[in-house]
């Protein structure tokens, strides 16, 4: 009997919230399977706020119509987990699914205290960490980042290929040096940073408005690509496809 092709895992993770993991998630998401013809499914374990689950169900009460009529694309799904459970959910979705997912999206809780955390990392193929140029998310990130490389990944006991720091609400207006030192000291800890940071950007806390004409942040549209310009997510989003070899 032939086995069914895996997908390739991913989350955006970190050990603080508010810096991006759940906006890049749906950015993504919505690139790789309305634009760029991928099948994707998203597993939302952020317990208690789900705010892909709740992105979801303002865009079909907003977008519904737009998506219907502008793209010749069923939604991808976004379910509901938890940490702990989501990788036999993953794995029966899989199984049951006559389309195979290319990408599942895992959107995690950012505490290493959460039950099933590091388990379920660990069969994560690709993480990627926003950071910002602010001392307690980076002494987190880079804490925890930390633990990843040097502990999961080199006993092996791990599906890990690649975890990425990239910079995310860069200010245009912070010296150079500040990022340079801090460049300087994830090199030292032998962690991956990506080439492309990401521009402070308001498009990062709006949503999709029925009336605006142009699409950012939105779990059944694809970002506008002026708007991607802007803040250098096609920038980014070209790199991603590189180190996952989508």
């Amino acid at each position: 009997m032939e086995t069914k092709k895996q997908p390739f895992i991913i989350a955006f993770s970190t050990q603080k919230g508010g810096v991006g993991k759940s906006t890049f998630t749906a950015l993504l998401a919505s690139i790789l399977h309305y634009r760029l013809g991928y099948q994707v499914a998203v597993f939302d374990c952020d317990f208690p706020q789900y705010s892909l689950i709740q992105m979801r169900e303002r865009d079909l009460k907003k977008m519904a119509h737009k998506q219907f009529t502008t793209i010749n694309k069923k939604a991808y799904p976004v379910f509901q987990s938890k940490t702990d459970t989501v990788l036999e959910e993953l794995e029966a979705y899989v199984d049951n699914s006559e389309v195979v997912p290319d990408v599942v999206f895992l959107d995690l809780p950012g505490t290493v205290n959460t039950a099933g955390i590091l388990s379920t990392l660990a069969n994560v193929h690709y993480i990627f960490s926003p950071i910002t140029a602010d001392r307690i998310v980076l002494e987190s990130t880079l804490s925890f980042t930390d633990v990843l490389t040097n502990i999961l990944m080199k006993k092996k006991h791990t599906e890990i290929k690649s975890i990425q720091l990239f910079w995310n609400q860069v200010d245009g207006r912070e010296k150079t040096p500040l990022y340079e030192n801090y460049n300087k000291v994830i090199k030292d800890l032998g962690l991956q940073l990506m080439e492309t940071s990401i521009t402070d950007s308001k498009r990062f806390r709006k949503e999709g408005e029925t009336v605006a004409k142009t699409v950012f942040r939105s779990t059944l549209l694809p970002a506008d690509p002026k708007l991607m310009m802007l803040c250098r997510l096609d920038q980014f989003m070209e790199e991603f496809l590189r180190i996952v070899k989508l």
